[in-house]
């Protein structure tokens, strides 16, 4: 789930354009031919949109979003846009961010995004000013580092993308790790402190 301040903005629209080239197959997309592997849908994810604006507003945006982001006009929007006029959900989810006021002086929703799974576990977020738009392949980067911890004991470090290696985890035995991984597939970095804890590995999946 991700919020955004107003429809009818400059930053909101460009978001929300690139939300929809990334949602699923009905996009028809003008950019690089690699971004075809940059998909919610592939990964299993759901994308809702939320916002202050009545649903007359929503449906008013959306071909603005359509001819921006150069999407089929034929077809449903790919997500949904969450009406929130009276602002209780975002309040509950503290999602209001008080420095950003509409026209009758009422605070608006923040850049959040909420990354919750299956058992509606909330699992991490991300919350950005008004002036910064959101990067949606970091969102995806977020989804594909939760989605590959959940199932086996390893971290992602910084600028992990997959296929990438991934550390295990500092509370992993040795012994264990090796018949997780495999003894040859753990890279072990040497460092002053003497303590083996930056251990390296490809999940199985990735293995050369």
């Amino acid at each position: 789930m991700f919020s955004h301040p107003a429809d009818f903005t400059p930053v909101c629209t460009t978001e929300l354009s690139r939300a929809a080239q990334l949602a699923d197959e009905c996009v028809i997309l003008i950019l690089q031919s690699n971004s075809w592997a940059f998909r919610f849908a592939s990964r299993h994810v759901k994308m809702i949109a939320l916002s202050c604006d009545s649903a007359e507003a929503h449906r008013g945006w959306i071909p603005d979003i359509r001819s921006y982001a150069r999407i089929e006009t034929h077809k449903e929007f790919p997500f949904e846009i969450i009406t929130d006029s009276d602002r209780k959900l975002a309040k509950r989810l503290d999602m209001i961010d008080p420095d950003e006021l509409d026209s009758a002086g009422l605070p608006l929703t923040a850049r959040a995004v909420f990354f919750i799974d299956p058992t509606k576990k909330l699992r991490a977020q991300i919350l950005y000013p008004a002036t910064t738009g959101r990067d949606f392949h970091e969102i995806l980067r977020v989804i594909d580092s939760l989605q590959l911890t959940a199932k086996m004991p390893v971290a992602t470090p910084e600028g992990w993308r997959v296929g990438d290696e991934c550390m295990v985890q500092p509370w992993l035995p040795a012994g264990d790790a090796e018949q997780r991984f495999g003894k040859n597939s753990i890279r072990t970095v040497d460092l002053p402190s003497g303590r083996p804890y930056l251990r390296f590995t490809k999940p199985p999946s990735t293995q050369q």
